[in-house]
């Protein structure tokens, strides 16, 4: 079965280009189009795609607006596509509940990995902007993020060094890369750290590398 697309942007042509990458794939399916918020949750609910490509600056209901309501209603997962200069509305939308990130100057090799990681449940965080965001979010973090000092002593020296690529907004094949070991084994790794950490979500294992690593 092919994984479902909606496409949400305000711009024809850019809905166009994504569409031109993503039917190029033939284990993805464009099933419709949005040009605003609003439209995308109405599709969301008739169409159930597995991924929504979200933009964020859009008319009548933003990006991040639209990406709350998608996730609140648990309807599907959200990928943001945004450019360098959306840092506000780009951690909003992480806290509204988005899966992950791209820039629109993503090849379409990225986007289409992008979508499938997305799909898949795991979180996609481009390294470009990663660092910018977790900073941004560090200004952000309330009394419940854990300090520190405070990484569990049940961490191993592996799940640290799997922590702190996280922290560096790397991917899983970049640490799987760095470290010479699976993608499938950095996957577990991934699990593991979360759940040891009691976060739900790579960004917040992300920001709580970055608060002790800087």
């Amino acid at each position: 079965m092919s994984l479902k697309v909606l496409i949400v942007d305000d711009h024809s042509t850019v809905r166009m280009g994504i569409r031109m990458i993503l039917e190029a794939d033939p284990e993805l399916e464009v099933v419709g189009e949005a040009a605003d918020g609003r439209q995308a949750v109405s599709m969301t609910r008739a169409l159930r795609p597995d991924v929504v490509l979200m933009d964020l600056r859009m008319p009548v209901l933003d990006g991040v607006a639209a990406t709350g309501q998608i996730t609140d209603a648990q309807l599907s997962r959200v990928l943001v596509l945004t450019t360098f200069d959306d840092d506000d509305y780009l951690f909003g939308a992480l806290q509204a509940g988005a899966h992950g990130f791209l820039l629109k100057s993503s090849t379409p090799t990225q986007i289409l990995a992008g979508v499938k990681t997305a799909a898949s449940g795991n979180s996609v965080l481009d390294p470009a902007v990663t660092a910018r965001v977790v900073a941004q979010a560090m200004s952000a973090l309330s009394e419940a993020t854990p300090p520190a000092s405070a990484l569990p002593e049940t961490l191993t020296g592996r799940e640290i060094q799997v922590l702190q690529g996280l922290g560096q907004g790397l991917s899983n094949p970049q640490i799987a890369q760095d470290l010479g070991i699976g993608e499938t084994t950095v996957k577990t790794h991934v699990s593991r750290v979360m759940a040891k950490l009691g976060v739900v979500s790579r960004l917040q294992a992300a920001k709580i590398a970055f608060t002790h690593w800087g």
